[in-house]
């Protein structure tokens, strides 16, 4: 049974900030309890965890978009030790060591064909992520019921979400939120 998940915001998007400006719009949006940083570097990071703190937000940062900071479990804990308390990655090895560190993860899924989808199931096998973002927005609502079926974790939509339509045939698929970096559509 999927739980409950207060850090994301169901059936709205999510925001995906990929710059400065994009973060500093997405700080003052209520109904965001969380934001998805796709820029920035292990110099910019404090600051960026201070003001989200502080805003009141779960800042989620994709591991592969940080410079400065290794792809493995040093890097993983020096975030932790910063005080990243959220993660999005490829990745399920990194995955589970962002787990052990207290932190909540999406796992990020591409979604290109049948055996993608075969294969990402597969990869989830003894990785529990908190959530699975499926890329792109418009996969099928069989997959997403798939994918949910065999994950038992709220499945967010991301990728190519460029209108309001974009973002209610995701929810309507079946995802649980939509990220997207289109601050036009960050109300929704």
């Amino acid at each position: 049974m999927i739980k409950k998940m207060p850090w994301l915001c169901s059936g709205h998007a999510i925001p995906a900030c990929r710059t400065e400006a994009d973060f500093a719009c997405a700080l003052r949006l209520p109904q965001a309890p969380s934001l998805i940083i796709l820029f920035g570097d292990i110099n910019s990071l404090p600051d960026l965890l201070r003001r989200a703190e502080a805003a009141g937000k779960l800042l989620l940062v994709h591991l592969d978009l940080l410079d400065g900071v290794g792809r493995d479990r040093a890097g993983i804990v020096f975030l932790a030790k910063l005080g990243l308390r959220g993660l999005l990655t490829t990745k399920p090895q990194l995955g589970k060591i962002a787990q052990q560190e207290g932190m909540r993860v999406i796992q990020r899924m591409f979604l290109l064909d049948s055996e993608s989808l075969r294969t990402g199931i597969h990869m989830l096998k003894g990785f529990r992520p908190d959530a699975i973002e499926a890329l792109p927005a418009s996969t099928p609502a069989s997959v997403l019921a798939e994918l949910k079926a065999a994950t038992d974790v709220p499945i967010l939509a991301g990728g190519l979400v460029r209108s309001q339509q974009d973002l209610e045939q995701a929810v309507a698929n079946g995802a649980f939120a939509v990220s997207t970096s289109q601050r036009q559509l960050w109300n929704l």
